[in-house]
């Protein structure tokens, strides 16, 4: 119950907004009030139980499977833009609920410089969830990214992963939940470079591996700072994460 009591914390502690008036009078449904105690009784409690496990599975569903046109990287691709909302939310006529509510979930913060996809500066943020044969990633499997020679961007680029529970950077024995263009990784002969995730490396390529742990689902974040051309109009192309067959 501790998330609902926070609620009734943060209510209690807050002043009402305009904006926020039809919002105070929902939880008035669930027994949370403004100036008025919070003692659901058995049945209230086991109510509020299901809905938070009922509202989590809608929000990682609404992340992770997105059905929103600003996702859209190209066909076929597993890759999906992870800010698919305007930075502020805003539409001409209403408020871009679902995109802020999929990225809302994974981050803190918006603004206009991590929409490179669409400004053409800035940052991008591609996420994915599943790999090139469209089931979900898995600590417990191997994989691998191919990413090709001359990424596009100015400043660098990275790819990071997050634990799905939690939407923080994974918690490894190694400590490290990255590689990127700024670090020593092994090169193909091309200028390509070939990225490893998995609970074990694979022999010789330690430089270029990020450990997963085989209890925990994660998805990556690939960034690129500054992009450039080749990305905006798709000469580059970001592959999908491909299974490696044990």
């Amino acid at each position: 119950m501790d998330y609902w009591k926070m609620v009734h914390k943060s209510l209690n502690r807050e002043p009402v907004r305009e904006v926020d008036r039809y919002f105070v009078a929902m939880l008035k449904q669930l027994g949370i009030e403004k100036g008025k105690p919070f003692a659901p009784d058995a049945r209230q409690k086991e109510i509020l139980m299901d809905a938070l496990l009922v509202g989590e599975a809608m929000a990682k569903a609404n992340d992770h499977s997105k059905r929103l046109a600003k996702a859209h990287y190209r066909d076929g691709s597993h890759w999906e833009f992870a800010t698919t909302s305007n930075w502020d939310s805003r539409a001409e006529f209403y408020q871009q609920l679902d995109g802020s509510a999929a990225w809302f979930y994974e981050a803190v913060t918006n603004d206009e410089s991590m929409h490179g996809q669409e400004t053409g500066w800035g940052q991008v943020y591609m996420a994915a969830y599943k790999d090139a044969d469209g089931n979900w990633l898995d600590g417990a499997k191997n994989y691998t990214l191919h990413v090709p020679a001359n990424p596009p961007a100015e400043v660098f680029w990275s790819m990071t992963l997050y634990d799905v529970s939690t939407r923080a950077i994974i918690q490894n024995t190694l400590k490290k939940a990255d590689q990127s263009s700024r670090q020593k990784l092994q090169m193909n002969s091309d200028g390509s470079v070939d990225l490893y995730f998995g609970p074990r490396a694979p022999a010789g390529k330690e430089s270029n591996w990020v450990q997963t742990m085989p209890d925990k689902a994660w998805f990556p974040y690939f960034r690129l700072y500054s992009p450039t051309q080749p990305f905006l109009d798709q000469s580059w192309v970001l592959p999908d994460i491909e299974k490696i067959d044990e």
